[in-house]
């Protein structure tokens, strides 16, 4: 699903116009983005959590010279899925 699509959805399950769709779509992307650059978390009970971690500098191993190289330590975002969507996802 592309955003397009999301934003259809979104309008046909709430009964919003795609325009005021995307709005709430961007706004909601805008506000975690927001949250996330300050390192705070978002929960949204049942549905999951976005975090930010941080992954340590290390040495790796370029696949086509196999020669070492350095990874620079950096941010990273997380989402754990809560049990509701967790559920919904494993039934068949």
């Amino acid at each position: 699903m592309n955003k397009t699509e999301l934003i259809n959805a979104i309008a046909t399950e709430s009964g919003l116009t795609k325009a005021d769709s995307k709005k709430a779509l961007d706004g909601l992307t805008v506000d975690i983005t927001k949250e996330l650059k300050k390192g705070g978390k978002i929960a949204l009970v049942g549905f999951g959590t976005y975090s930010v971690t941080e992954k340590s500098a290390r040495t790796g191993i370029n696949p086509r010279t196999k020669q070492p190289i350095k990874i620079a330590a950096k941010k990273v975002v997380k989402f754990k899925a809560g049990a509701d969507l967790a559920n919904a996802v494993a039934k068949k």
